[in-house]
């Protein structure tokens, strides 16, 4: 069945993109956050990312900044789910938060909807668990910045079905985008690996071994990696990441995954990275047009 209305849980970073990514490819996205506020941070978010869109989606017969604003429906209450084919949820990588989405997700939308989890570390088999819809139930691990992302992370749960799957995978390439299929995990492939190399980084930051601006040069230069490992980490927030690690720290028991004390003292300080302006980087108040720059964090 082709998937046209889809429901977008949480209005974050994430969220932001996944429904300015729907709605420019053709989808109507029902954006769903708490309060109005944040919402109206989401509609002025979307609005300016697609005015550089638009100016040149005219050209190539595409939709305009006005076409894709008027598929968005901004909305605090979980209504308009009803008409959803398919729900994509982008809470707080917190389980207590997750686990309360759910059961409304059940009772609300109709029963051929699908509801796939953005998350980095949860298991799928356990969110499947907290609906009746379990075999209705995946992962999709979008990356940042979603629309310019071409695949996404696809996690099938102990009980998804084939038939999740392929909708699933019809639904991305309806978003020009290629889904690869991995098992349920934490951490599922990508974050199992790129927690321990962000985590590991800030450990050499905090023990002074080199600068976060050396340690990042040499993931550039060396490896050919667009970016290094910490400002990836400012990119995704590194409250996300410290949520990751304490996920992937619990479920495997393995020190491995233990947390950085830099990490956690810096998201305790308020430094998330991008979003908030400092994060092993100074973005100041807005996104700077060259490269970050270091901060100082003896300090911290």
């Amino acid at each position: 069945m082709e998937t046209r209305v889809v429901g977008v849980v949480g209005a974050g970073v994430m969220g932001v993109g996944v429904a300015q990514d729907l709605a420019q490819t053709g989808h109507r996205a029902i954006l769903l956050d708490v309060s109005e506020a944040v919402l109206d941070r989401a509609r002025a978010d979307i609005e300016k990312a697609v005015r550089f869109h638009g100016f040149f989606a005219k050209t190539k017969g595409g939709p305009s900044q006005a076409e894709v604003m008027e598929r968005i429906t901004f909305t605090t209450d979980y209504a308009p789910f009803a008409e959803a084919d398919f729900v994509i949820e982008n809470a707080t990588e917190k389980e207590a938060i997750k686990k309360t989405i759910y059961p409304v997700l059940d009772d609300v939308c109709p029963p051929h909807a699908c509801f796939a989890a953005n998350t980095s570390c949860i298991s799928i088999t356990r969110i499947g668990s907290w609906t009746r819809r379990p075999e209705q139930v995946l992962g999709m691990h979008f990356m940042n910045p979603v629309p310019l992302k071409p695949v996404v992370e696809t996690i099938r749960g102990h009980f998804t079905s084939q038939a999740t799957i392929d909708t699933a995978l019809g639904m991305l390439r309806q978003m020009n985008k290629e889904g690869i299929v991995v098992n349920d995990f934490p951490g599922f492939v990508s974050n199992r690996v790129l927690m321990l190399t962000i985590n590991e980084a800030a450990w050499e930051v905090m023990d002074g071994v080199a600068s976060a601006e050396d340690i990042d040069r040499i993931f550039v230069t060396c490896f050919g990696h667009r970016m290094g490992p910490l400002a990836t980490g400012d990119l995704i927030g590194l409250d996300t990441i410290l949520y990751s690690l304490e996920v992937l720290y619990e479920s495997y028991a393995d020190t491995k995954f233990r947390p950085c004390p830099l990490l956690r003292k810096m998201v305790d300080a308020g430094l998330h990275g991008r979003k908030s302006g400092r994060g092993f980087f100074d973005y100041g108040a807005a996104a700077p047009a060259g490269p970050p720059r270091q901060v100082a964090l003896s300090g911290i």
